[in-house]
């Protein structure tokens, strides 16, 4: 999976796309800095979403969800280690053994 980009560069890509002068394509500038017409498409959105032009969720509020979603998995992780280890521990102590 390729890197992905700098936050400053897109922000720049897009600061220059919203500048741009008529006739000039969204296509066209995305090939002057060689990123995918759909990707500066995607940067464009998102920056109305930011800006509070469009709904929906912020780049903040996704970074937020991606780390609660990260803690989440980790806890259920540690969640099934214990029932696991207890599960264990039950059995050693069976009568008979």
């Amino acid at each position: 999976m390729p890197k992905p980009y700098p936050r400053e560069f897109g922000e720049d890509v897009v600061r220059v796309a919203r500048q741009r002068e008529s006739g000039v394509t969204l296509e066209q500038v995305a090939a002057d800095f060689g990123v995918h017409p759909m990707t500066l498409s995607e940067w464009m959105r998102q920056s109305d979403v930011d800006d509070g032009v469009k709904p929906g969720a912020s780049s903040s509020e996704n970074a937020e969800l991606r780390a609660v979603k990260r803690r989440i998995r980790l806890l259920e992780q540690e969640n099934e280690v214990l029932r696991r280890a207890a599960a264990y521990l039950s059995q050693s102590n069976l009568p008979g053994k």
